[in-house]
């Protein structure tokens, strides 16, 4: 008896489904996906905002530092003069050894201010290296450059102050998340109720068998399918949305508080570094003038060296101040383009996101297709109340 019998079987299915949104899952789940993605490009936007912010301040802050060495070296130039006119008196016999001596010693402890500042230049330009892509080293953009700090002009602001906060990407990030949470509260509470399908599947079989044919199957209706035995745990994954959107709520309410704060703040410097500026430059004038009046008297006899080294400390002082003073003026204007939101340009297309080199690198890695060529979607304005709605 021959027991070595086989046989072949071929069978083949085909099934399709499809949910009916009559409660508002898949609706809900779209939205909270909507908002999640035009938090992100925000969140873009914000990052644009501060680089180009941190840019600036580290700019003004290079311009600073080089008017700062200027003034030194200049400071310097004018103490040297002095060390040689003491050093001349006191050759002459005319002069005490206190006099070259301090003279000397103002002149090496102005010198001593440069070191540190060109460490300090170079660190900045550094700054401005990173934040471009460069390695550090020589920026040719700063080359050549006097450092001379602009002028501001007077700062006018128009809008009132809610649709200020809501040009900070930040705040409408923090508004999109809220409207994507809220979302999830009906995409949970969808559950509450039955979930109705279409569905068909199609069937093949096949046998080597002699005495079977080909056999076909079609079968289609509709399915439902309802969890009324898990109320209490569909309750409480409401709750639990419902919470991470209060939560949401209060992270969007301290952020247009803190939004509120640096905006405030930053004004107000704007304006109090201006009031300061005024003073502290006819400081310099009278410092100036100051110090030609006691070197004029030292000279001639009439006072001693003391009223000299006092004026020319003064006036190197005098002057840091001021211009330390109009480096902070510019650093609270860049603070204020900040916290209103900056001055930032919404993206149109994905490959003014990605720069080309990096689309290059990441098509020769996975096949992107044309979605590197397409046109983002206008953001409209988010929806900060509440849009939870009932199924």
């Amino acid at each position: 008896m021959n027991r070595d019998k086989s046989f072949t079987r071929y069978s083949a299915d085909l099934t399709i489904g499809w949910e009916l949104d009559f409660w508002g899952r898949f609706r809900r789940g779209i939205e909270s996906a909507d908002a999640a993605f035009f938090a992100s490009l925000a969140n873009q936007q914000d990052v644009q905002v501060l680089l180009s912010a941190q840019m600036a301040d580290l700019y003004f802050n290079y311009c600073t530092t080089l008017q700062r060495i200027a003034i030194a070296n200049r400071n310097a130039e004018i103490q040297r003069r002095s060390l040689e006119i003491t050093q001349k008196i006191f050759r002459a016999g005319q002069g005490s050894e206190l006099d070259l001596q301090q003279a000397k010693t103002q002149y090496l402890a102005t010198l001593s201010t440069i070191p540190g500042l060109e460490a300090n230049l170079i660190a900045l330009r550094n700054g401005i290296a990173v934040l471009l892509g460069r390695m550090p080293g020589d920026i040719m953009e700063l080359q050549g450059i006097s450092g001379n700090l602009p002028m501001t002009e007077n700062i006018a602001v128009s809008e009132v102050p809610a649709k200020l906060l809501l040009r900070r990407p930040d705040v409408r990030v923090a508004a999109w998340q809220v409207a994507a949470q809220s979302a999830q509260i009906g995409v949970a509470e969808a559950d509450f109720y039955p979930a109705i399908s279409l569905f068909g599947s199609l069937g093949w079989t096949q046998s080597s068998l002699g005495d079977e044919g080909d056999t076909v199957s079609l079968i289609a209706g509709p399915s439902l399918t309802w969890n009324i035995f898990d109320y209490g745990r569909i309750r409480n994954n409401v709750r639990l949305q419902d919470a991470r959107l209060q939560q949401a709520i209060e992270a969007f309410q301290i952020k247009v508080s803190q939004a509120a704060g640096e905006i405030d703040t930053a004004a107000v410097v704007v304006v109090k570094t201006t009031e300061q500026n005024r003073f502290l430059h006819d400081s310099v004038v009278s410092a100036e003038r100051s110090l030609v009046l006691a070197t004029t008297r030292y000279q001639e006899g009439y006072s001693d060296f003391q009223r000299v080294l006092d004026a020319q400390r003064v006036l190197f002082s005098q002057q840091e101040r001021e211009l330390l003073n109009r480096g902070a003026h510019l650093s609270a204007v860049v603070d204020l383009y900040r916290a209103l939101g900056g001055g930032w340009q919404a993206a149109t297309a994905v490959p003014e996101l990605v720069p080309q080199s990096t689309r290059d690198t990441m098509q020769e890695r996975t096949n992107w297709g044309g979605i590197f060529d397409e046109t983002l979607p206008i953001m409209p304005a988010p929806m900060l109340e509440n849009n939870k709605t009932e199924p």
